[in-house]
């Protein structure tokens, strides 16, 4: 046997040894890689497929925390709304309590509250169209799904539409006219979805059917549809009650209070004044119970909503902690092994420097 037999390729014995400290140099690269990438952004990997262990949790936990923030977006987008709703039925609430007490002094022989509370009428019936436009931000809050459309577009000057007008001259006949066709004349105004007499926006001049499908709704979490609101000429979920009503509590303050402001004292000792009056505070007040009802259940679709959303904040706080331990590194042991790692592959560079130094001279010992 010779020499160069019993020893290998003295030629490819150093290459070899070369080789495999490069190849374990270029691992120990690799690792270095991505701990410098987890130390930076302190993930595990930057992708699904590098989480190990952590894999299935992030699948789970990932999708389910966007859900909830979507639901809880939901919840935020309509709350604004729904306080601006509460607040605006609650004042024409007022409204109408002030006027169905007031109505009591018609009947009486006070003739001067006849003109003062006619003039009162007027007043609180353009602030109660005011009312009705009410917005948050740029959404009319009574719109429903119209929302960017004002739900009485000529609001400012209810006086002038054709909605009082034809009140007024069903009011003005009454001497001449029976109360009971004078109340049946303002009924049908305040009934009406005809252009020039309704009030409301052509959206909201539909029948309560068609109407449900304008009620401004949130998905909620879990997914359930919820109504987030009340249009301006319809109710939600309390139905208006009484002989003398449209079947809206705000068209029945609406036409109340174009009858109380189309009264004068002239007209006091008519016959069937004090039974237009009475009619006219019945439906009053049967309004006012109706209105308060539904923004009661408005109040309280809110208070629910705003404790599911909170529920929901605390479920994506615990998500995030799950997630966050999947997908985030230990940053102390990262940067430990990152230091440790730096120092080895320094090590491995320096081994390879020393590798292709070698000759097959110097690994006999042979020095001449």
């Amino acid at each position: 046997m010779t020499a160069s037999s019993a020893i290998g390729d003295p030629a490819g014995f150093p290459g070899s040894v070369l080789a495999s400290t490069v190849a374990n140099a270029a691992s120990v690269a690799r690792r270095l890689a991505t701990l410098t990438q987890q130390a930076g952004d302190g993930l595990i990997s930057d992708s699904y497929a590098g989480l190990g262990a952590g894999l299935q949790t992030a699948l789970v936990t990932a999708p389910a925390i966007a859900e909830q923030q979507a639901w809880q977006g939901n919840i935020a987008a309509v709350s604004g709304s729904m306080g601006v709703a509460q607040s605006a039925l609650s004042q024409i609430s007022t409204i109408a309590s002030t006027f169905y007490a007031d109505a009591n002094n018609l009947n009486g022989l006070n003739l001067s509250e006849v003109d003062s509370i006619a003039a009162s009428a007027r007043d609180a019936l353009a602030q109660v169209a005011g009312l009705l436009n009410s917005t948050n931000g740029a959404s009319y809050v009574f719109a429903g799904q119209d929302s960017a459309n004002p739900p009485v577009p000529d609001g400012d000057h209810i006086l002038g539409s054709g909605f009082f007008q034809q009140i007024q001259a069903a009011v003005a006949a009454l001497p001449g006219a029976s109360a009971s066709s004078t109340i049946a004349a303002t009924l049908a105004v305040a009934s009406s979805n005809t252009a020039g007499t309704s009030p409301f926006s052509a959206a909201l001049s539909q029948p309560a059917t068609a109407l449900a499908a304008l009620r401004p709704v949130v998905i909620g979490v879990g997914g359930q549809v919820v109504p987030a609101g009340i249009l301006a000429s319809g109710n939600s979920d309390i139905a208006s009650g009484g002989t003398s009503t449209t079947g809206s509590y705000t068209r029945d303050i609406l036409r109340a209070l174009a009858t109380l402001g189309s009264l004068s004292s002239a007209q006091s000792g008519s016959a069937g004044f004090s039974q237009l009056v009475a009619d006219t505070r019945a439906s009053l007040g049967g309004a006012i119970s109706a209105l308060n009802g539904d923004a009661g259940v408005l109040g309280n679709r809110q208070a629910a909503l705003t404790a599911e959303a909170q529920t929901s904040a605390a479920t994506v706080t615990a998500l995030q902690a799950q997630l966050t331990t999947a997908q985030n590194v230990d940053m102390a042991a990262t940067i430990s092994k990152l230091t440790q790692t730096q120092t080895q592959l320094q090590a491995s560079y320096q081994l390879i420097s020393n590798t292709q130094s070698l000759s097959l001279l110097k690994y006999l010992g042979v020095t001449g």
